[in-house]
């Protein structure tokens, strides 16, 4: 690991690579225990004929798991970005005008790798989500 940033502490970088470890396996671990859940689910019926409810109830659960994934993989990349950023030693600066992201949105959001106003201005630039 790089030499930490000036305004941040080598022990609060630490802890940080550790939350975003954690957060990266929490939610690593739910992808997994969905696709498990749903391997076992189409082992269990196979080619039994299903129901109409029983059709319903299985597109409700897959979208459902499509929504958590659409919201999950953004994430998962701003948590490998911010390792990424600890390991160069540029975490705590923002990507996009290396200005010092402060100390408490690095608390509440250890993934940030933009200072709060610049995220906020690139979600009002930000398309909307597209409808299926």
């Amino acid at each position: 690991m790089a030499e930490p940033t000036p305004h941040l502490s080598r022990e609060f970088v630490e802890r940080q690579r550790e939350r975003l470890e954690g957060l990266r396996r929490q939610l690593l671990g739910a992808e997994q225990t969905t696709l498990a859940r749903d391997r076992t689910r189409q082992e269990e019926h196979g080619a039994e004929v299903h129901d109409l409810e029983d059709s319903a109830q299985e597109m409700a659960r897959q979208e459902i798991a499509q929504a958590l994934r659409d919201v999950d993989e953004p994430r998962l990349q701003a948590i490998e970005r911010a390792l990424q950023k600890i390991e160069q030693g540029t975490y705590g600066f923002s990507d996009l005008s290396g200005a010092p992201i402060p100390l408490e949105r690095l608390v509440s959001t250890p993934e940030a790798f933009l200072t709060l106003d610049e995220e906020r201005r690139q979600e009002v630039r930000r398309p909307p989500p597209r409808l299926r």
